[in-house]
C-alpha cells in the first residue's frame, strides 16, 4: 500500500495513528482528536501499521487490542523491537471485556483506554502521552547537540594544541638559534602544560566516541601479565622519586593468563589506575596483583576471568564519593584530583570488554581497585 499522500504534512503539527478495525471506533476517535487540531490517519490492521510506522513515524499510536491477523500485543512488541525507530508512545485501545490490560504494558505499551471511549479521557491520555512524547524529543535532541559539540570541541582544541606542542618541540632543539637556560626552562613548563592539556583533550575524544557508540575494539590475545608489566615498568619511576614501593605479584607465577580484548584500551585502564594510586599516595606502597577466577553463568556453565587489583597506602576516597567516582567530571575528595575522566573512560572501555571495575576505600586507609574482565567477549 502506498501511504506517500499521508506523509506531507507540517511538523509542528502532532501526528497520531489510530489502528483499529471497527470502522465506528475510528471515526468517533478521529472526530474528536481532529477537533482539538491533531493530525489523524487510520488503520484497520496490524500489517499496515507497522508498514506506516516504518515509513513515518507517527507521534502516537491508538492501537486496538484485539483486530484479525496481527494484534495490537504483536505490534507492539515489533515496534519495541525495532531499535531504529524513535520513542513512539502507545495507547492500547481495549474492550471491558478484556482482562489482558497488564500484558500490554509489560511487552512496551504506556497507557490504555477501554470502549467505549468517552472524549474527556481520550483527550486527558492523548495530552499525556504527547507531554511524554515531547520531552523524550527534546531529551535525545539535547544528547545530539551534546555530541556534536563535544565531537567539534575536541576536534577544533586538538590541532592548535598538536601544533603549539611540535613548535616548542622545534624551539627546544635549537630550529630558531641558542636559547638561554631561563627559557628553555620556560618552554619545557609550556611544553608540560600543553602535554596536560592535549591528553585531557584526547580522553575526552576517547569518552565522546564511547557514549555515542562510535568506538570499535581491536580485539586480539592479549598477555596480561606482560601487558601489567609494561603499565608498572613505565609508571616506576614516578613511584621511586616518591620514594613508593611499587609492588606486583606478576614474577610470581609464569603461567600465562590470556583475554581476548583491545590491547591499546586496556593498557590505557591500567594506566590510569596504577597512574592515579602512584599520583595520590605520598607515603607506603602501590601494589598490583594479577589472578584468575571462574564465574558460573544462568545456564550453570562456568566462565574463566582475569582479576587486576590495584591498592594503595593513600588517603582513601570518602564514601559518599564512591558513587559517583566513575561518572564524568566528577572528583574524588582528594586535593590533587585531575579532570575527572580518567575514571569514567576506564569505566567505559571496562564496560565495553564486558567487565566490572569496582573500588574499596576508606579515609586514612588506602583504595582498592578491582577490575574483572571474561577472557572471551
Amino acid at each position: 500500500m502506498d501511504y506517500s499522500p499521508l506523509f506531507g504534512r507540517s511538523s509542528k503539527v502532532d501526528r497520531v495513528l489510530v489502528v483499529d478495525d471497527s470502522p465506528d471506533n475510528t471515526f468517533l476517535i478521529q472526530a474528536i482528536l481532529e477537533e482539538e487540531g491533531y493530525k489523524i490517519d487510520v488503520l484497520n490492521n496490524g500489517s499496515d501499521a507497522l508498514a506506516y510506522i516504518n515509513a513515518s513515524p507517527p507521534d502516537l499510536l491508538l492501537l486496538d487490542v484485539m483486530m484479525p491477523g496481527m494484534d495490537g500485543f504483536e505490534v507492539t512488541q515489533r515496534i519495541r523491537k525495532n531499535a531504529k525507530l524513535p520513542f513512539i508512545p502507545i495507547l492500547l485501545i481495549t474492550a471491558h471485556d478484556q482482562p489482558r490490560v497488564s500484558q500490554g504494558l509489560d511487552i512496551g505499551a504506556d497507557d490504555f483506554i477501554r470502549k467505549p471511549v468517552e472524549f474527556d479521557e481520550l483527550l486527558a491520555r492523548v495530552r499525556s502521552l504527547l507531554r511524554l512524547k515531547h520531552s523524550v524529543d527534546e531529551r535525545d535532541q539535547i544528547a545530539r547537540q551534546r555530541e556534536d559539540f563535544v565531537s567539534r570541541l575536541t576536534h577544533d582544541l586538538r590541532t592548535p594544541l598538536v601544533a603549539a606542542d611540535r613548535m616548542m618541540s622545534l624551539l627546544q632543539q635549537g630550529a630558531l638559534g641558542e636559547l638561554s637556560p631561563e627559557v628553555i626552562e620556560a618552554l619545557a613548563t609550556m611544553e608540560r602544560s600543553n602535554q596536560n592539556l592535549l591528553d585531557m583533550v584526547n580522553t575526552l575524544l576517547q569518552v565522546y566516541c564511547y557514549e555515542a557508540g562510535r568506538k570499535t575494539l581491536s580485539l586480539t590475545p592479549i598477555d596480561v601479565r606482560q601487558l601489567l608489566k609494561e603499565v608498572v615498568q613505565g609508571l616506576m619511576p614516578i613511584a621511586l622519586d616518591k620514594g613508593l614501593a611499587l609492588q606486583t605479584n606478576l614474577a610470581n607465577d609464569d603461567k600465562l593468563i590470556e583475554l581476548r580484548g583491545d590491547r591499546l584500551e586496556l593498557h590505557r585502564v591500567f594506566t590510569n589506575l596504577v597512574g592515579n594510586a602512584v599520583k595520590f599516595t605520598d607515603t607506603g606502597s602501590v601494589t598490583v596483583r594479577l589472578s584468575t577466577t571462574v564465574h558460573v553463568k544462568a545456564d550453570q556453565s562456568v566462565e574463566s576471568w582475569v582479576k587486576v587489583e590495584v591498592e594503595d597506602t593513600g588517603p582513601g576516597i570518602s564514601p559518599e564519593y564512591h558513587s559517583s567516582l566513575f561518572e564524568p567530571f566528577r572528583h574524588g575528595n582528594h586535593k590533587r584530583s585531575g579532570s575527572g575522566l580518567g575514571l569514567h573512560l576506564s569505566c567505559q572501555i571496562i564496560k565495553a570488554h564486558r567487565g566490572t571495575i569496582e573500588v574499596e576505600s576508606q579515609l586514612g586507609k588506602g583504595s582498592l581497585f578491582t577490575v574483572e574482565l571474561p577472557t572471551h567477549l
